[in-house]
């Protein structure tokens, strides 16, 4: 039997059903569980002192394109809108191999490990020189971190009409056949688990109609959630407008995509009426704010959303869109965003902290993370606020205010994956290096 005891945290933030903060407190984690939260707690296991310290849930990221850490900062996609953006970056990514998936895969999601997520979705969605989905899972195993990769797909190119480059998309049917291959070979539904696989067409202007209902068809059946793109900026409207005869959440309805199974990226460019369709449907959204800002897409209607009752949570997108992957900072611009757009009391830290620890978890159905609450996963990121970022702050639990971005610790399943700031797992160091040699090979 496994025990660790976090020991006298100055702030212990539950995040549970009455989202209770507890000072000088203990957590007990046993066997990848939270045995106990309380003071005064005992083990003859492992001990970790947290004074100075706050303790949250491990956040939880909702979005992102791991494979995009190999292509940050690439010159002509700096400035560009979305769609431009992707044309000038198709070329680069239809290079890539498993290596360079693989690669990819680690070192953003320990960047995110280090800024204190523990659970990550990814959205993979092409798959050229022999790349399956099982190198980013591998990946993720390897880091220990808890993941859902989604299956995702492209599969009308430039001739038939789509933005993608031919040699980028693949047959529908071989699509759907992975998809069935990939869930059935890696899909664990058990409470607990460290990996569930989705499944998720890349956007509506780059699959057809009927692979879009096809695949929901397919998830449904073997019981996996949805994701997709939608509503990302004002030119995704206008192509849903002229191509569907609709806006894209009347799209998404007409396809099945609706449901507490399903959560769409993005959705700056909602209306009213899609924003009450989502909470009536209890469909989720990952918002994306760093990404958001840096194409020009708009600051999504967040406050909105969350009074209607949509589930909402967090995502730092692709690496070639943030450019980073600080699941921290994306909570802290989700709140800056929203004070901007409605003032400063349209959110406040605890609520953006909400979003990246709770929130993330219910959208990915996952009510057994992103709280510290006797019975469930023992995910939990330490953060030490006796440091130069929390000095002189009157509350130190506003982290996202005053406030270190990185982790001091980080456990996943009850396993120390960050100590004292430095990735446990895997050879991080050496991984940077092989990252590097192999986007120096793509610009080449």
């Amino acid at each position: 039997m496994a025990e660790t005891l976090i020991r006298g945290a100055d702030f212990l933030i539950t995040m549970d059903d009455t989202r209770q903060e507890l000072a000088g407190a203990d957590l007990l984690l046993r066997d990848g569980v939270i045995a106990e939260v309380g003071q005064g707690l005992l083990t003859s296991g492992e001990i970790v002192e947290a004074k100075g310290c706050v303790v949250t849930p491990g956040l939880v990221n909702t979005h992102h394109h791991l494979y995009q850490s190999m292509t940050r900062a690439v010159p002509g996609a700096q400035d560009a809108l979305l769609f431009g953006w992707l044309q000038r970056l198709y070329p680069i990514w239809a290079r890539m191999g498993p290596e360079h998936m693989f690669v990819s895969a680690q070192i953003g999601l320990a960047e995110l490990a280090l800024s204190g997520c523990s659970l990550s979705s990814d959205h993979l969605y092409l798959y050229p020189n022999g790349v399956r989905l099982e190198d980013t899972i591998h990946a993720a195993a390897e880091l220990g971190l808890r993941f859902h990769p989604t299956r995702g797909s492209m599969s009308i190119g430039e001739s038939d009409g789509g933005l993608p480059p031919d040699a980028l998309v693949e047959r529908e049917a071989a699509i759907l056949e992975d998809c069935i291959r990939v869930v059935d070979a890696f899909h664990d539904p058990a409470e607990g688990s460290m990996c569930r696989v989705g499944l998720a067409p890349c956007s509506p202007f780059s699959v057809s109609r009927e692979l879009m209902r096809d695949t929901a068809l397919l998830a449904r059946d073997k019981g996996v959630m949805l994701h997709t793109h939608l509503a990302e900026n004002a030119e995704d409207v206008a192509y849903s407008l002229e191509k569907f005869g609709c806006r894209p959440g009347e799209y998404a309805e007409s396809l099945g995509w609706l449901g507490d199974d399903v959560w769409h990226a993005h959705c700056v460019q909602l209306d009213g009426a899609e924003i009450d369709l989502f909470a009536r449907t209890r469909t989720g959204v990952a918002h994306c704010p760093c990404s958001n800002c840096r194409l020009g897409s708009g600051i999504a209607p967040v406050r909105a959303m969350l009074d209607a009752g949509v589930p909402l949570g967090l995502g730092v997108d692709g690496s070639a869109s943030n450019d980073s992957g600080n699941l921290a900072a994306e909570a802290r611009q989700a709140m800056l965003l929203q004070r901007v757009s409605r003032g400063a009391d349209a959110m406040s830290p605890r609520a953006a902290l909400e979003l990246a620890t709770r929130g993330g978890a219910d959208v990915l159905g996952r009510p057994d993370c992103g709280r510290l609450m006797p019975g469930k996963r023992a995910d939990v990121a330490i953060w030490d606020v006796s440091g130069v970022q929390s000095a002189g702050s009157w509350d130190p639990a506003a982290l996202l205010l005053a406030g270190p971005t990185t982790v001091r610790d980080l456990f996943v399943e009850g396993r120390q994956v960050v100590r004292d700031g430095q990735i446990t797992t895997i050879d991080l160091a050496a991984q940077v290096a092989r990252q590097n040699a192999l986007a120096k090979g793509l610009a080449e």
